[in-house]
């Protein structure tokens, strides 16, 4: 701290006439000027405890920043720390609080710990940029579909989540299940590439028993393009008080199926297509291709 003497000898004195200035509306920089203080420690000292007039706080681009400077160290947070937190200059956030009483001093290890959190989410935001990328670059290479593309992909997604025949168990006929909307949307728009009318589709949702039941059917009849009333009756499931549930919330509507009438035929087709593409791919030959 600077010490005080010779012209600042008289102090409180000259705090008096500062503070005086101050509330006439001067700036810093006329109050040193009209009292010949060239030191900004013995200024800043007079002027301790006294609000700048209004006229002083122009609006800048850095405003919110500044707010934000001084909200973080009134929670405690060192010069550092709202660096890290804000993105900007120490020299600017100094400026910004220094009028603020300064934070205890925090216990090592939980500086540490602080500081890995920082370090663990600006690596966590890393990823997730090069996460997306990777998604993006996909999603790009699939580009458009050709029919017998979509054909392919909606007899695998068929036989991998559809219902199926059974030797013990004859259902040669079409029933599709699933809770993804995406799934559901691509089954149908595979189902429009069979040729099967909408008006030989029947749909039936199977939720818990304590979720909104017609707000759930209004979603997935929606998505389908199709009324409310022509869903057949909820399949509830009832709550096991051992389990703890995870698919709660708005966001949880259950899983949709979708039933085609008179589809035994086009079962057929879709097994036989099914095997087709598994001997395809098996086939010695399929090395060899470019």
């Amino acid at each position: 701290m600077t010490e005080i003497h010779g012209k600042y000898a008289d102090f409180e004195g000259l705090r008096e006439q500062a503070i005086a200035l101050r509330r006439e509306g001067l700036s810093r920089r006329q109050i040193r000027d009209r009292l010949y203080v060239d030191n900004n420690d013995i200024l800043n000292r007079l002027l301790e405890g006294e609000p700048p007039p209004e006229w002083t706080k122009r609006p800048n681009a850095k405003d919110d920043l500044r707010e934000k400077a001084r909200e973080l160290r009134l929670q405690g947070m060192t010069y550092d720390q709202i660096q890290v937190e804000l993105g900007c200059s120490k020299s600017s956030i100094s400026l910004w609080v220094r009028d603020l009483p300064k934070p205890e001093r925090r216990d090592p290890s939980e500086q540490a710990k602080l500081a890995s959190r920082k370090r663990w989410e600006h690596e966590l935001a890393i990823r997730d940029v090069a996460r997306q990328k990777t998604k993006q670059e996909a999603f790009d290479q699939i580009g458009q579909l050709s029919d017998r593309e979509l054909l392919i992909a909606g007899v695998t997604l068929y036989w991998a989540e559809g219902g199926k025949d059974k030797p013990y168990a004859r259902r040669e006929s079409l029933k599709f299940i699933n809770s993804d909307p995406n799934v559901i949307k691509l089954y149908l728009r595979w189902l429009d590439l069979l040729q099967v009318p909408r008006d030989r589709l029947r749909f039936a949702v199977s939720i818990h028993e304590s979720a909104d039941v017609p707000a759930a059917q209004q979603f997935w009849a929606e998505l389908a393009g199709v009324s409310p009333s022509t869903f057949r009756k909820p399949n509830l499931k009832r709550h096991n008080p051992k389990t703890v549930r995870k698919n709660t919330g708005e966001a949880y509507r259950g899983c949709l199926t979708v039933y085609v009438t008179q589809s035994a035929e086009l079962y057929r087709r879709v097994e036989g297509a099914w095997y087709g593409i598994v001997g395809a791919a098996l086939s010695p030959d399929h090395q060899n291709r470019t």
